[in-house]
């Protein structure tokens, strides 16, 4: 007789390998781990966990906050950043490609996607860096791999569905734990990117014009405060996360339709039909994620999967080592919310094995999977910018290997020094363990 949670586990990674949409191949797999390892009228509960994988009053954060990202891309919020940033960095060697940089990451903190980031600022950023000598590869690997930053710096999808799914975990302290991480990363992705341009020579075309400081911090003004908004409001507890993602989406239609005044009604309606469908994707994922999460708890396939791994090291630093390995091939792959509800129940038992503080812990997750996004061959952010770019994935390669090495030194920083991610959170007053 086959163990049902070898058939389960192996049956996921075949279906994900073939091609098979996530959704369903979860499904598909939880449902073959309860026919071999349960009975059929176990198949009862697939209806009742698939409702309660997504019947859950914090994930309407989710789609609020994907819509959220559409009205500010579609606003006009871009290209204000980058005058502004342009203004800030002014004419140098490398100084589109920072400012691509910056705008990346003050995009994050409204999108909270990474593709919509890299979608939103490729649009904008390249066409100008292709007109100051920049190469389309380099343009695609320098914003894709800093809007890869968007999954650390708050309303992080990702982390929205972390604290979800790890008992105990305060979204706010979350938040607040991947702003100096997310700076770091972003570091990380400015020095190489300084230091490639003034070694290859890009940027020789960029004239002296340099836009007026304060007339671009005007016009950046009202971008530049919906972050402040968000996190204001969550710090000084007038609002939950939830209602946060309410108060974000009103923000933006008031922007972009009374004060920047570029999109109209039929734009409204676009935005609203695209983050639905987006979103509705999202949410299927999730709730068929329950059911697998359900399954392999019930049979015990997480906790057999966790005792492989202590049987190979009971040392702590070991075991995170190939946990971040297993995380860097996984976001070479999928996404970043996929990676989260595939691995959590896997990596939980884990964690409480090791004591390991689940803030800190999803802090480098998530930059682990920040770098498998930018990683080739299969990489969402850069399938994204490459195409924007017109240019092959890799073709990208030579210089995204220098973002990722950098950013991984970044990782390294926080997981020898944990309070990097967690001297923020706990000055706050968070419970971040």
């Amino acid at each position: 007789m086959f163990d049902p949670n070898v058939i389960m586990l192996a049956s996921l990674a075949f279906l994900l390998v073939a091609g098979v949409p996530i959704a369903v191949s979860l499904c598909l797999a939880a449902v073959l781990g309860i026919l071999t390892g349960l009975d059929i009228y176990a198949l009862a509960t697939v209806g009742t966990n698939t409702y309660n994988g997504i019947a859950k009053y914090p994930l309407i954060a989710i789609p609020l906050f994907i819509l959220t990202g559409m009205i500010f891309e579609r606003s006009g919020v871009a290209a204000k950043l980058v005058t502004f940033a342009t203004a800030v960095v002014g004419p140098r060697r490398g100084g589109l490609a920072v400012v691509a940089v910056l705008v990346c990451l003050l995009m994050g903190g409204m999108s909270g996607s990474g593709p919509a980031d890299a979608a939103a600022v490729a649009t904008v950023m390249i066409p100008s860096m292709m007109k100051a000598g920049y190469p389309k590869s380099f343009s695609a690997g320098v914003i894709a791999s800093s809007a890869s930053t968007a999954i650390l710096i708050p309303p992080s999808i990702a982390l929205i569905i972390y604290s979800i799914m790890v008992p105990g975990m305060d979204l706010r302290a979350l938040f607040a734990a991947g702003l100096i991480p997310g700076l770091m990363a972003g570091m990380a992705i400015i020095i190489p990117t300084i230091l490639l341009s003034r070694k290859h020579g890009f940027g020789v075309l960029e004239t002296d014009d340099r836009p007026p400081f304060w007339q671009s911090l005007v016009g950046a003004i009202p971008g530049l405060m919906a972050p402040v908004i968000i996190l204001g409001g969550l710090r000084s507890g007038l609002f939950t996360p939830t209602e946060a993602a309410v108060v974000a989406v009103f923000y933006g239609l008031i922007m972009g339709t009374l004060i920047y005044r570029n999109m109209t009604l039929r734009d409204v309606y676009q935005c609203l039909a695209d983050s639905a469908e987006t979103a509705a994707t999202v949410m299927i994922i999730i709730s068929l994620a329950g059911i697998f999460a359900w399954a392999g708890s019930t049979l015990g396939a997480f906790d057999e999967a966790a005792a492989i791994l202590f049987t190979i090291s009971d040392n702590g630093y070991v075991v995170l080592g190939m946990v971040m390995v297993l995380l860097l091939f996984a976001g070479m792959v999928l996404d970043g919310v996929s990676i989260y509800l595939i691995t959590l129940p896997l990596l939980m038992p884990v964690m409480e094995r090791f004591d390991w503080n689940p803030t800190w812990f999803g802090i480098l997750m998530a930059m682990n999977i920040a770098i498998g996004q930018f990683t080739p061959p299969v990489a969402v952010n850069l399938m994204v910018t490459t195409k924007i770019a017109n240019v092959g994935i890799e073709s990208t390669v030579k210089w995204v290997g220098w973002f990722m090495l950098s950013m991984a030194i970044a990782m390294g920083l926080v997981i020898l020094f944990p309070g990097l991610a967690l001297w923020l959170p706990e000055s706050l007053g968070y419970v971040t363990h």
